[in-house]
């Protein structure tokens, strides 16, 4: 497992750095890293490794949601409120229904069938997106309107709602009927997600009022607490959900109400150790990646990534109504909500291993999600910010 980690981070270091050379984003040299490494191609990363590629991915998000929490003002939130919330579910929405509208057409597939590959593809991926919006705020671009911190908020609650989603349409698959509680999982998974993360950071808040702690140790209780609140997720069952991620921001966000200056500080640590964090999460989402499905999706499979997209957009714009976002600041915020990439790896592969029919043109479809708007939209965020937004 050590040749593998050295392999991981220096050849994905290298070509990170060298797509960021090229005008590229260095997420995408990360991805092809994995790629060339992983067990689709040259077969170099040991099977240990990949046997905790999903555990360790996950540590990679909660140390970037931890980050985004303790730079989430929770009054910028307030004041935007009603954007905020429906960026959560309308733009998901949309995809979906555009993915039933048109992967029957192209692709042949059934309704069904079609919202199961909605659900997958429709997730839009934090670890993409959340280090973008974090720079943004540390640069002033668009903060005066708070648009970085309504596009974290809605990426984190975004992928809560789609894999409900998910979970009930593969179950009506599966020949399981859906009832009106199976929905519960959505408001329950966000209240008590919420409800937990502030409960924890004020637990956290108070212990550092009280007992003094080197800052490298108050990181070291925050992730632990974190790890905790992600494995709750995972132990409730039923219809009450708990979103564990949510948790994780939340905590960060009232560590920053209640402790200011500790949580800036806080924030630095936490982005010395996303260097390390976001060359592992990458390399693994690209070793997940079958190049053959890719290729075999053909020009279709392409284009209908591209029609949902647009749809997608189409939900930002319908969001964004009545606001005082003027038109370059919803383009660039349509651009942000683009990229896919952890969600897609995480469940693009169960429809497959559930033995549903359409588990191969699933993964097929949510393989090249990835490869076309992870970079095309990490591209479009950084190439245009600077265009697009205001500088506080």
């Amino acid at each position: 497992m050590l040749l593998s980690l050295a392999l991981v981070f220096l050849i994905g270091m290298t070509l990170g750095s060298l797509f960021e050379k090229l005008k590229l984003p260095s997420l995408l040299g990360m991805i092809v890293t994995g790629m060339i490494l992983g067990p689709y191609a040259l077969r170099l990363l040991n099977p240990s490794l990949l046997g905790i590629s999903t555990e360790l991915r996950q540590v990679a998000l909660i140390i970037i949601l931890t980050r985004a929490g303790l730079n989430l003002d929770i009054q910028d939130l307030k004041k935007v409120g009603r954007p905020a919330v429906l960026m959560c579910f309308i733009p998901a929405s949309c995809e979906i229904a555009a993915m039933m509208i048109f992967a029957p057409l192209f692709l042949g597939i059934t309704r069904l069938e079609a919202a199961i590959m909605g659900t997958v593809v429709a997730a839009v991926s934090p670890a993409v997106v959340v280090p973008r919006m974090l720079k943004l705020i540390e640069t002033g671009y668009g903060t005066k309107k708070s648009i970085p911190q309504i596009i974290m908020a809605g990426a984190s609650v975004d992928d809560v709602y789609v894999i409900v989603l998910f979970t009930a349409f593969t179950g009506l698959a599966g020949g399981k009927a859906i009832t009106p509680s199976d929905f519960l999982t959505i408001p329950t998974s966000i209240v008590f997600g919420l409800s937990g993360g502030t409960a924890a950071g004020m637990l956290l808040s108070s212990i550092f009022k009280r007992i003094h702690l080197r800052d490298s140790a108050k990181v070291l209780l925050i992730l632990s607490i974190s790890f905790l609140l992600v494995t709750a997720e995972h132990q409730i069952k039923g219809n009450i959900g708990f979103s564990g991620l949510l948790a994780v921001m939340a905590l960060g966000a009232v560590l920053r109400q209640k402790k200011y200056e500790l949580s800036r500080r806080l924030s630095l640590k936490f982005s010395k150790l996303w260097v390390a964090a976001e060359v592992l999460l990458f390399v693994l989402v690209g070793a997940t990646v079958n190049i053959q499905y890719a290729l075999k999706a053909g020009l279709m499979a392409v284009i209908l990534i591209f029609c949902v997209i647009v749809f997608r957009m189409a939900g930002v714009f319908l969001c964004l109504l009545k606001t005082p976002l003027n038109k370059k600041e919803r383009i660039f915020t349509a651009f942000a909500y683009m990229p896919k990439a952890t969600v897609q790896a995480a469940i693009g592969g169960l429809p497959l291993a559930m033995g549903l029919s359409c588990g191969d043109i699933v993964l097929t479809v949510a393989v090249l999600s990835i490869l076309v708007t992870a970079p095309l939209g990490a591209f479009l965020i950084d190439r245009t910010y600077k265009i697009l937004l205001e500088k506080n």
